[in-house]
């Protein structure tokens, strides 16, 4: 299960970022549906990195325990516990998008976003830019939240670096125009990543995985129309390669985010090919996502090694047991609860 944002937690007093009944429910749902991983969506290190006012967030121990609960809950049904850990940059202070997505300002609830630079995202104001010295508490604090992860029982953490959020920013040369170490060249850009990397590596136990998930493009550079200059296909490769020597286990690979408007040729399956580039150029593991949907789909994307895994997204908010669905359409048996199990056996 890919991170999907809810936007269903409080927005302030003590239970602001806390996991609610409503989480627990809806990742447990998928783990009884056979789900493998099941991973809990973008989940702020900092008040500042949440996307809108109701994320989830890992910046104090009360959000610990009560993503302890959803942790503990996925185990139950024998599925990996995930997270997602992220900052939202200059895209932070949100509205959900049923409401319309754009930007909050501070005298309306809102707080001040911040970015490699001062350049904003379309329709939100002017971020501040960050300096060395809060760069590397944002660093901390990935490694922060990533401590409270483990504590909390979570297999797996995966750093967000993708959808033009602050670390996928940092990496695009749409977005950072510094001029110091940490912009201008491709190992400049790249160095806030690879730190964040190192940072959760470092309080992550070696036997329990780190993901990543990256934008393999902007859809700029690529676009012989746009003349906007973008991350590319070809620098995802680059980062993969660092990655790997970081510690990082699985890239997760989508596209995009970082700028509005670009020209996206979405189709079941686009995405795979930049899965499939990044493991045959570096042997690293991938996932593969977007608009894959049907179970003959999915399972042929891996058993052709286009991917090592398929993470599944809205398909599994609308079909919570696709998993168990899938493995009979494909002729396995599916990870049924046991008191589900003797119903399951009856209608074969």
């Amino acid at each position: 299960m890919a991170p999907m944002c809810m936007y269903a937690a409080a927005s302030e007093g003590p239970e602001t970022g806390v996991a609610t009944d409503f989480h627990l429910t809806h990742l447990a749902s998928r783990a009884a549906g056979g789900t493998g991983l099941v991973m809990v969506e973008a989940t702020a290190v900092l008040p500042e990195g949440r996307i809108s006012a109701n994320d989830l967030g890992l910046w104090n121990d009360h959000q610990r325990d009560a993503l302890a609960r959803v942790a503990a809950a996925v185990r139950a049904h024998g599925s990996v516990a995930a997270i997602q850990l992220a900052h939202a940059g200059r895209k932070a202070s949100s509205l959900a998008p049923w409401t319309g997505g754009g930007a909050v300002a501070p005298a309306d609830g809102g707080w001040q976003a911040v970015g490699p630079t001062t350049e904003p995202f379309e329709g939100h104001p002017e971020p501040d830019a960050l300096s060395v010295e809060q760069i590397r508490a944002i660093v901390a604090a990935f490694a922060a939240a990533a401590e409270r992860a483990l504590a909390a029982g979570f297999q797996s953490v995966e750093v967000h670096g993708a959808h033009g959020y602050l670390v996928h920013s940092f990496l695009s040369p749409q977005s950072n125009h510094r001029t110091d170490e940490y912009g201008g060249s491709f190992e400049n850009r790249i160095r806030f990543a690879l730190e964040v990397v190192a940072a959760v590596r470092a309080v992550w136990p070696a036997d329990l995985p780190v993901l990543f998930r990256t934008s393999a493009t902007d859809w700029l550079t690529e676009n012989p129309e746009d003349e906007r200059e973008g991350w590319t296909g070809e620098d995802t490769v680059r980062l993969a390669k660092e990655l790997q020597a970081a510690g990082v286990d699985l890239l997760d690979v989508s596209t995009g985010g970082l700028v509005a408007g670009a020209s996206i040729p979405v189709a079941p399956g686009f995405q795979v090919p930049f899965a499939t580039g990044v493991r045959e150029a570096t042997g690293l593991p991938t996932g593969a996502v977007g608009l894959i949907t049907e179970p003959a789909q999915a399972e042929a994307i891996v058993a052709e090694g286009r991917a090592d895994v398929v993470l599944l997204g809205r398909e599994l908010l609308r079909t919570p047991y696709w998993a168990n669905l899938a493995a009979r359409e494909l002729g396995a048996e599916g990870r049924w609860p046991q008191s589900y199990g003797y119903v399951m056996g009856a209608r074969r």
